[in-house]
């Protein structure tokens, strides 16, 4: 990453206007924007995210949840927990909303050219991580084995679950789901996520590892990818903090010594796996 944008053109948010609503689950939302002021598409890298500002309520910042060969279209899958989600998830067609960005480093594709690849993806945190899964299969051939790991707390709280069936009838992809509590016509995996590390069917001297979720279940997972042997530098995780300016500026996203905004959000575990066990970090 350089240094701060100069220009504060840069930092204005440009009009986008929603072009589609869908609603995922109870509380979460994925909205697809195209761009209105004839300034181009927005081109990402997987893992990447921008700032979504609601006019008159505010900014808040928002992984990108589409797919990098389709950058007309940039797509956010929201869940509302506050006052600017809330307003983002009820936006309807042909409302406009601000955006700014992509901003901060996406998830590594060229560290697991040649490797195997292992997923993990903790509730919201598939979409995130949904880019990339979408970049690997677009160029299968390039990798390994690949195995994605998905959990979530309830059957009707998985993510994508229509693009999951997809996924799972795949016989290049190995995918194991699991929910912390089933219901009467749930037949999968009971468990935390973590419990499907040891089945899963990989080799970890030469595999790179992705994981994003909440951050109690990314600290014990890349800590069990670790233990089977994948290399501590090569486990990635999309670090979630309070991100205000994006560039590295405000200070509000500090985690240890690095900015999440400017350095991450995704970063090595090696990196920060000391910062991970202070709960005050």
């Amino acid at each position: 990453m350089g240094p701060p944008p100069s220009d504060s053109a840069a930092l204005r948010p440009r009009p986008f206007r929603v072009t589609r609503a869908r609603r995922e689950l109870a509380d979460v939302w994925t909205l697809e924007l195209e761009a209105s002021d004839g300034g181009g598409p927005v081109t990402f890298r997987p893992g990447q995210f921008t700032m979504v500002y609601v006019f008159g309520i505010g900014e808040v910042p928002l992984s990108i949840s589409g797919d990098p060969a389709k950058p007309d279209v940039l797509v956010h899958t929201v869940r509302a927990v506050g006052a600017v989600t809330r307003a983002v998830c009820a936006a309807k067609k042909d409302d406009v909303l601000g955006v700014r960005g992509p901003y901060g480093a996406g998830w590594p594709v060229e560290a697991a050219l040649g490797r195997d690849v292992v997923i993990m993806a903790g509730g919201l945190g598939l979409a995130p991580l949904r880019p990339f899964v979408r970049a690997v299969m677009a160029q299968r051939r390039a990798f390994g084995r690949v195995v994605l790991l998905i959990g979530a707390r309830t059957p009707a709280s998985l993510l994508f679950a229509r693009e999951m069936a997809r996924w799972r009838a795949r016989f290049d992809l190995d995918v194991r789901v699991t929910v912390d509590a089933g219901d009467a016509a749930w037949k999968g995996d009971v468990g935390v996520i973590t419990t499907l590390v040891p089945r899963a069917t990989f080799d970890p001297g030469t595999t790179t590892a992705f994981v994003c979720g909440p951050e109690v279940m990314m600290r014990f997972a890349a800590a069990d990818l670790v233990h089977r042997g994948v290399p501590p530098a090569l486990v990635f995780l999309s670090m979630e903090r309070n991100m205000k300016c994006a560039v590295g500026v405000c200070g509000h996203c500090q985690f240890g010594p690095a900015f999440v905004c400017r350095d991450g959000p995704v970063l090595s575990y090696a990196r920060i796996e000391a910062s991970l066990r202070i709960r005050e970090v």
